[in-house]
């Protein structure tokens, strides 16, 4: 099934997000191939699809990590891959921590709220690792944390400075269930007050019950593309399976 233009999709309002024949080559072989897409303030797209679909680079190159070998991605109106300041609009969420395992989960966090010039950065991370149930073991070394605790100081990091997009790859690996909860709590809440998200998860129904807009992305392109409210979540599966099989 040829997906829809995503152009008919967009929520109203100025796009936060926007891509035009977005495309990322490695050699021969293109990881994203001419991906076009916009979000709004508060919108939120899933990107599902199996290993090596191009996910993961799609995210890096709105996080302005790559350079697109051809098409274009724009945040908050610049231009990618937009050095430090588009960087700034971002707040990056990974199943790779990235964490400094020598320092506590508060100087983790701290040293980001410094980097991005913060105002108050005590106040910022306190209020940032209280959101993810972190205050209490904030002064403990990152390397005694579980991989579950290591995450929820990662997504704390990751929201210190308030950023306009949030790019999400696969947040909920690891967590435990009180640690989903209040990251999804999070993201709600994110939506709300016009964060616009972008996720990659596995999780169907994780990532429907977040979305504005879902897409399924095979070999760099998406081959399906809709908003939310046309998708009936119950059959989900099946259409995802369809869409993967039938550009295998």
């Amino acid at each position: 099934m040829k997906p829809p233009s995503p152009s008919t999709l967009t929520s109203t309002g100025a796009p936060i997000v926007e891509t035009a024949d977005l495309t990322r080559a490695f050699g021969s072989r293109k990881a994203v191939a001419g991906i076009t897409f916009s979000l709004a303030p508060g919108d939120c797209l899933a990107v599902f699809g199996p290993n090596g679909a191009g996910k993961t680079t799609l995210l890096r190159l709105l996080a302005g990590l790559l350079k697109p070998s051809s098409g274009s991605a724009r945040l908050a109106g610049i231009p990618l891959p937009g050095g430090t300041l588009a960087r700034s609009r971002v707040g990056l969420i990974s199943h790779h921590t990235m964490l400094y395992e020598a320092l506590s989960a508060r100087e983790n966090v701290s040293f980001a709220a410094r980097l991005y010039g913060i105002r108050d950065p005590a106040t910022r991370v306190d209020e940032s690792l209280s959101r993810m149930s972190m205050l209490e073991r904030a002064d403990a070394p990152v390397r005694l944390l579980s991989r579950g605790m290591q995450q929820r100081v990662s997504i704390a990091r990751a929201m210190v400075h308030s950023p306009q997009v949030v790019l999400a790859d696969e947040p909920y690996s690891g967590l435990d269930e009180s640690g989903a909860r209040a990251l999804t709590a999070l993201l709600r809440e994110l939506r709300s007050t016009g964060t616009a998200i972008v996720i990659v998860t596995h999780n169907l129904a994780e990532g429907l019950s977040l979305a504005s807009h879902a897409a399924v992305m095979q070999r760099g392109k998406f081959v399906r593309y809709e908003a939310s409210a046309r998708i009936d979540a119950a059959s989900y599966a099946a259409t995802y399976r369809e869409a993967v099989a039938s550009d295998g």
